[in-house]
């Protein structure tokens, strides 16, 4: 039995026919006479009974009829319960970011949900190869994630919504001889040594990349993922590196120039369950999250 059987057998409680309840309920008196069927299926004593040309129902259909007053009223509590929960604006919300993302976008988050009644926080970085992000989206209300411009995009699984388009810049330290130029080609830049990520994260792409317009292979000497560790490392002459122009913190021993020739953007997304928005208090998180973006760019210095 069901929800919608049980109440076709409670109007015909009420209203004494099916052809009552189908005009109540506005469907067919065929398809009233159906679902009673199905209903009787599943029950082991007969629930209605003829009385001259009319359906009534017998003591057990009345029975159960009764009981179905108290199912309906529990799943209306329960609907109602739902509803309370999902509108509730100082609900819990869980955001996961990669490590750039989250120091530029977990202070703005905090800043702007400041004070009583709003959503409550719980960040947590998470700096995955890129195929790994939508598998987050299941311990996570809201993940910020990247790749690059010519990526594969993400799979139709999870929604997905653009923050930022990024531009990657070759970082230098301040007194190399490359710095004196506004933008830098593949064929400037391949002879150095480059600092990178680990495989599997999006930026190697685009070093790659780098190496297939020069027709050479970059010399990789280092490999590390968090920004403010690669910018130490070229600020003490370890080599160059690709820096994200908006999200990584300030150097003031590195400079950075535009590369040109290649694809070198990322996309920084923010990806959900589609039923994650249901609640009012992940809305309001996301909307933060494209103000956060907004002001990201807007106070970002250009190349």
């Amino acid at each position: 039995m069901d929800e919608r059987q049980l109440r076709i057998l409670r109007e015909l409680g009420e209203l004494g026919s099916v052809t009552a309840v189908a005009e109540a309920l506005r469907v067919t008196p065929s398809a009233i006479s159906q679902q009673l069927r199905l209903l009787q299926r599943s029950i082991a004593v007969p629930l209605t009974e003829r009385a001259g040309r009319r359906v009534v129902l017998t003591d057990a259909g009345q029975a159960l009829a009764a009981a179905a007053i108290e199912v309906e009223s529990a799943l209306a509590r329960a609907r109602h319960t739902i509803t309370d929960f999902a509108e509730q604006p100082d609900g819990g919300v869980s955001v996961a970011a990669f490590h750039s993302a989250g120091s530029a976008f977990f202070p703005l988050l905090l800043r702007g949900l400041a004070g009583p009644g709003g959503p409550r926080l719980a960040l947590a970085d998470e700096d995955v190869a890129q195929d790994r992000f939508p598998a987050l989206t299941r311990d996570y209300d809201l993940v910020l994630a990247h790749r690059l411009d010519h990526g594969p995009p993400w799979p139709r699984a999870v929604a997905a919504t653009t923050l930022l388009h990024e531009p990657l810049d070759v970082a230098l330290p301040v007194g190399h001889p490359l710095a004196s130029r506004p933008r830098l080609s593949p064929q400037d830049v391949a002879d150095q040594p480059w600092i990178t990520v680990h495989d599997g994260f999006p930026l190697m792409a685009t070093i790659e990349a780098i190496g297939s317009v020069a027709n050479r292979r970059l010399d990789i000497v280092h490999r590390i993922n968090e920004f403010a560790v690669v910018a130490e490392v070229v600020a003490a002459g370890g080599g160059l590196a690709l820096m994200p122009r908006w999200t990584a913190r300030t150097h003031p021993d590195l400079v950075l120039r535009p590369l040109s020739g290649v694809h070198a953007r990322r996309h920084i997304d923010v990806l959900h369950r589609p039923e994650r928005t249901a609640r009012r208090a992940v809305r309001t998180v996301l909307a933060e999250l494209h103000r956060a973006a907004a002001s990201i760019r807007g106070t970002a210095p250009h190349v």
